[in-house]
């Protein structure tokens, strides 16, 4: 969690009031997307932070087979769910070959099973005027059926205004795969933010300010290098602030009487963050990619700013119309954006220089 969060304002006061404001405040039902990196775990952490200081209880879930199972056993878990589905287990003489067996959960009973243990958890929360917040990360790599059952449980209970809020997270990916469901009409009535970049003037007064607290100056060249270097990507941000104040104060440390951030610590700062990006993001963005999508973004990482979609079109073999297919899908997924003109350019900072050093690894991997 950074210590401190800038550009965020506006959701996060929209969730707070939608905490004081009482059932039924759009800020207690809300859908957060970004691409990796942007800082949506930081915000579900948040959120947390200030319903626990109304008293709240939170339950933080991440998406994964079994997830509406993993809320039941949370929410009840002294008291197992029962199906009416039966695994035959013994054949009992005398009664025509009739065999008995155990209960066990089936997905079809999920939401109303959820629905009672969440109501039965507000019952309590409610008596000492408190409330209930579930937040889901990563809801792109959820379940159909688990999300059916969560939706349809919460949204009975959004109906019955009872005291509970509910956000989930995920790439912008899951506009198309949930939102688009006719079964999950319910999830497009979340709120929507959608998370970018920070604006650098936000970030260099955060990032001077955050260095002055802890007693190390961070100006002039070395904090501009800093600024400039993050791009105003939230988790580039963590990075170079956490790395350069790391080189400084170990610097510091042995060289008694300064607390000045140098130009050198900057720069190795930096360079250390790159590295750390590019295990963090850029590498599990193009795990999470297609052989073709990759291929597009290689023939674009060719061009020094962005590239004509003509041109990588060319460079990947393969007629306009079908490269287009994985301009859209790579746009929509916020790793590229158009730049107008039959333009487009890399959405995530430094996948270009990662596509450059990582090419021919990436070649072999396809």
């Amino acid at each position: 969690m950074p210590p401190l969060l800038i550009g965020r304002d506006s959701i996060i006061e929209d969730f707070e009031e939608g905490i004081d404001d009482g059932p039924g405040a759009p800020g207690r039902l809300m859908r957060v997307t970004g691409a990796r990196g942007v800082g949506k775990t930081v915000m579900l952490t948040e959120f947390g932070r200030i319903a626990r200081a109304h008293r709240w209880e939170v339950i933080d879930e991440t998406a994964s087979n079994g997830l509406a199972q993993r809320l039941l056993e949370r929410l009840s878990p002294t008291k197992p769910a029962v199906s009416l589905s039966l695994k035959p287990s013994v054949s009992v003489a005398g009664l025509g070959g009739v065999s008995l067996g155990e209960a066990s959960i089936s997905s079809q009973q999920m939401p109303l099973t959820l629905r009672e243990a969440l109501g039965s958890r507000l019952d309590g929360l409610e008596r000492k005027h408190a409330g209930l917040l579930i937040t889901i990360d990563e809801a792109q790599a959820a379940d159909r059926n688990d999300m059916i059952a969560i939706a349809t449980a919460v949204q009975h209970l959004i109906r019955e205004e009872r005291d509970m809020a509910f956000v989930f997270a995920g790439l912008p990916t899951i506009a198309s795969k949930w939102l688009n469901d006719d079964v999950l009409t319910f999830l497009r009535r979340a709120q929507a933010e959608q998370l970018g970049d920070v604006p650098l003037e936000d970030v260099h007064d955060a990032l001077q300010d955050t260095f002055d607290d802890s007693g190390i100056t961070l100006a002039g060249q070395a904090l501009d290098m800093a600024v400039k270097a993050t791009e105003g990507y939230p988790f580039m941000i963590q990075l170079v602030g956490y790395h350069v104040w790391r080189i400084a104060y170990r610097r510091q440390r042995d060289v008694e009487g300064i607390r000045t951030v140098s130009e050198d610590d900057a720069r190795q700062g930096i360079d250390n963050a790159l590295t750390r990006l590019g295990d963090a993001v850029h590498g599990p963005e193009m795990d999470g990619l297609s052989p073709i999508d990759k291929t597009y973004l290689l023939a674009m990482a060719q061009d020094d700013g962005p590239s004509s979609t003509s041109a990588v079109a060319k460079r990947m073999g393969k007629s306009l119309n079908y490269a287009n297919i994985y301009r859209t899908r790579l746009i929509d997924a916020q790793v590229i954006r158009d730049m107008g003109y039959g333009k487009v350019d890399f959405a995530i900072p430094y996948l270009r220089r990662y596509l450059r050093e990582h090419a021919a690894y990436i070649r072999m991997r396809r």
